[in-house]
């Protein structure tokens, strides 16, 4: 019995394993993007992708940089198919006058369709949004501090309509949408002139969400609060 149960452990830690994937890029080369990611941008401008060298790397010694400027810089993860699961990086805002931001995205159709998360060292927030032929439309946000030049983590757990939102380890909010139903890519997410770094982003299918009743419950209390969508497009 004990060997069974040990056998069962070990393959249930496997399953684990195997529903995570990680890029660090400390494999690849520097000075370009990385392969197997389409480096763009949603809307007007030049995105830079490229993987460099960088001291402060969670996981030495690469992170990928962007420090283009473009309307939305964005790098999808072309291997990827998620309907449920999660997406997390950590991430470094720079510099930027107009944006310091670092973000990632999931259900991702092609640069103009996706759902987005960010979190802005210059207005101290985390937000969620969706882009829908190339326009964003923010949904749901919270005021905290995001300090510039320092590692953060953001992670973004999704099944079915419920999207949890998660920033440095504490959980920020929940939304509940229906506007990309269908599996999509992951990938990632800035804005604007924002110099950014990530490293360590990793995803799976292993999404981490409450149950449709607890979500239900919270939604109906941050309803009564008053904190309701805004469809305005002005951050």
């Amino acid at each position: 019995m004990k060997t069974i149960r040990t056998a069962a452990l070990i393959s249930t830690l496997a399953v684990s394993i195997a529903s995570a994937d990680t890029a660090n890029f400390d494999d690849l080369k520097t000075g370009a993007p990385p392969p197997g990611w389409t480096a763009t941008q949603t809307g007007s401008g030049k995105a830079k992708w490229e993987i460099v060298a960088d001291d402060s790397a969670p996981s030495k010694p690469n992170v990928l940089k962007q420090s283009g400027e473009a309307t939305y810089p964005v790098c999808i993860k072309e291997d990827t198919n998620l309907k449920d699961g999660f997406v997390e990086v950590k991430f470094k805002p720079l510099s930027g006058k107009e944006d310091q931001a670092g973000g990632v995205l999931w259900r991702c159709k092609d640069p103009d369709n996706y759902y987005i998360s960010r979190a802005n060292a210059l207005e101290d927030n985390v937000t969620i949004y969706h882009t829908v032929n190339g326009k964003r439309s923010e949904k749901k946000r919270i005021n905290t501090k995001v300090a510039p030049n320092k590692w953060h983590t953001l992670r973004v757990d999704f099944k079915d309509n419920y999207f949890v939102v998660t920033f440095d380890g504490k959980r920020a909010f929940v939304w509940k949408d229906d506007t990309f139903k269908d599996a999509g890519k992951v990938g990632l997410w800035t804005k604007a002139d924002s110099t950014t770094l990530y490293d360590d982003f990793t995803y799976g299918a292993d999404a981490k969400v409450p149950s449709a009743a607890q979500l239900e419950k919270e939604s109906k209390q941050k309803a009564a609060k008053g904190e309701g969508d805004d469809d305005d497009d002005k951050k």
